[in-house]
């Protein structure tokens, strides 16, 4: 897999077989967890049945595809059950029973739908309008650090439990494991750092003996889960609408922060496309067909936003066959009973680099949009936003039957986007004085900068014209020298030609004058001038060939005059 755009894979792309089935059971381990625990809290809250977990499986894999279908394939969001509506539902169990919680479920989900089709009237404009990265920002740093708390509880250290090593170390292997795979390993497992992480530390988990098989032991190998399906098991009931559905306001706000901070992870902007009216869309109809079913109310889970964006696999078909797999792990009993036995510590030691990297999210918006904290009004919508999230504010508002509870990332939305639109902006002046000052300062370190460098070529011009000189004067020296020999050596060679013939002309004259008995004396003196002149051609010969030498052997001190120069010249 090679990365593109910050992805190993992107929305569209399919993995191989092999690797497709582990990528998509990471998935599902991400979000078994919460998606169990659902029920589990609603049922003990009610104290009865009112969602199985086999159901909330089925509804959360039929919902994310659902979903899937619905943005076409465009966004890998996975549903799972939401922790918002397990108070709602309690209440609306206790006032009309499993038809009148049903109902309220399967209301939230239209009212899902009707917001998804009002958004496609008016348009898309205002979601930037309404939700700068100012707000953005803290939104998903809140959704992260506001999960940390159960991350703790899972691994055993929140204030109030006793301590126990067994948890403490187990949570220690699953998360050590999950970080070193993450930064440390190369090809395939590198992708699936959570996957090796948790068949770490349920490995662990057995050995320190907190493993309790009783679950896997008694449950069946296959069985149909318990649906409840209105106008069979029940007649709708609307007595307990508005319990639940005023929490739609509140989940829609999740709905977008969730979306936002998927969007900064794979590059995409979801909310303009495939657009806000589809995701709510996809949202809506999943919702309404969990109430059918009888199970739960479905949200995007961030547990699989962050294992998206820590393995940079963002492919759908991943997510799609996640569902498949949820949905069979709905009619296989033994399976679900296997998965129920890892316990709380090995999610807890996974959920800290899960949790932390959604949080991590929120801060590389306000990085990458580069909002600036200079301006008042933006550390004012900030930190209210941050205190409100994470400090357990909460608002409860109580009429009769109606009963709705704003807290959390909600609460802080509401207030920050609120903060934004009726604060006014800092003094202009004050900006483009700070401004100023800065551009000024650069233009100052720009200026410095050009400086520098025009100085820097105009020395290394000034060296090369410099090297460039020196070499042509001391040539011309040499060849005038050697010039000036040549002829001084040519010039003598002429004047002793002229001596010697000279010489034989008067010797010719006097041997015509004198008698035939002298010719063996003038022979004599012929060879005597032949010889004469041989050797004066050798004299000259070698006088030329040691003016060369000189002239050759010149050029070489010369070169080394060259090299003292240079080096004069870098020393100064």
């Amino acid at each position: 897999m090679e990365e593109k755009n910050g992805l190993l894979l992107d929305v569209n792309e399919k993995p191989s077989i092999g690797k497709w089935i582990i990528l998509a059971i990471q998935h599902v381990f991400a979000m078994f967890g919460a998606t169990i625990l659902v029920p589990i809290l609603v049922n003990s809250g009610a104290g009865e049945e009112v969602l199985t977990i086999p159901v909330a499986l089925v509804s959360s894999g039929i919902g994310t595809l659902i979903y899937i279908l619905c943005t076409k394939g465009k966004s890998p969001v996975y549903l799972g059950s939401s922790f918002a509506f397990i108070a709602p539902l309690v209440a609306a169990y206790l006032k009309g029973g499993i038809s009148g919680a049903m109902t309220g479920v399967m209301v939230v989900g239209l009212v899902y739908v009707v917001f998804a089709i009002l958004v496609r009237l008016i348009g898309k404009n205002w979601i930037n309008k309404l939700l700068p990265p100012v707000v953005i920002g803290p939104m998903i740093m809140i959704i992260g650090l506001g999960l940390a708390p159960s991350a703790i509880g899972q691994i055993g250290l929140a204030s109030g439990t006793s301590l126990e090593w067994q948890p403490i170390v187990v949570a220690i292997v699953s998360f050590l494991v999950t970080a070193i795979v993450a930064v440390a390993a190369k090809g395939f497992l590198k992708v699936i750092p959570f996957l090796i992480g948790i068949v770490s530390g349920y490995l662990t988990a057995i050995a320190v003996g907190i493993v309790d098989f009783t679950p896997f032991t008694e449950a069946a190998v296959v069985g149909v889960p318990n649906f409840v399906i209105p106008f069979i098991h029940y007649t709708p009931n609307f007595s307990a609408i508005l319990t639940i559905v005023p929490i739609a306001l509140v989940t829609m706000a999740e709905h977008i922060g969730d979306h936002t901070a998927l969007s900064t992870i794979i590059n995409k902007d979801l909310l303009q496309k495939p657009g806000l009216d589809r995701t709510l869309l996809g949202d809506g109809l999943a919702t309404f067909v969990a109430g059918a079913i009888g199970g739960p109310a479905n949200t995007t889970y961030g547990e699989n936003t962050s294992v998206v964006g820590m393995t940079k696999v963002a492919s759908v078909w991943v997510i799609g066959l996640a569902a498949i797999i949820a949905i069979v792990l709905g009619f296989f009993s033994k399976f679900t009973a296997l998965v129920s036995t890892i316990p709380n510590a090995v999610l807890g030691g996974v959920s800290l680099l899960l949790y932390g990297f959604i949080a991590v999210n929120g801060l590389k918006v306000l990085i990458q949009n580069k909002v600036n904290f200079n301006d008042t009004k933006n550390v004012v919508v900030a930190s209210a936003m941050l205190v409100l999230g994470l400090g357990g504010a909460a608002i409860s508002i109580v009429s009769g039957d109606i009963s709705v509870t704003i807290s959390g990332m909600s609460l802080a939305a509401i207030v920050g986007i609120i903060l934004n639109l009726c604060l006014p902006k800092e003094k202009e002046e004050k900006i483009e004085e700070i401004q100023d000052k800065v551009v000024d300062e650069e233009e100052q370190k720009d200026e410095i900068i050009v400086n520098e460098k025009v100085l820097s070529e105009e020395i290394k011009e000034e060296n090369k014209t410099k090297e460039k000189k020196q070499p042509t004067k001391s040539t011309t020296k040499k060849t005038t020298k050697v010039a000036d020999k040549s002829k001084k050596t040519s010039a003598k060679d002429t004047t002793i030609k002229k001596s010697t013939t000279k010489k034989n002309t008067e010797k010719k004259t006097d041997t015509e004058k004198e008698p035939a008995k002298k010719s063996t004396k003038t022979t004599t003196k012929k060879k005597s001038t032949a010889e004469s002149k041989s050797s004066t051609q050798k004299k000259s010969a070698t006088g030329t060939t040691t003016a060369r030498k000189k002239s050759e052997a010149k050029p070489k001190t010369t070169t080394t005059r060259k090299k003292q120069t240079k080096n004069e010249e870098l020393n100064v």
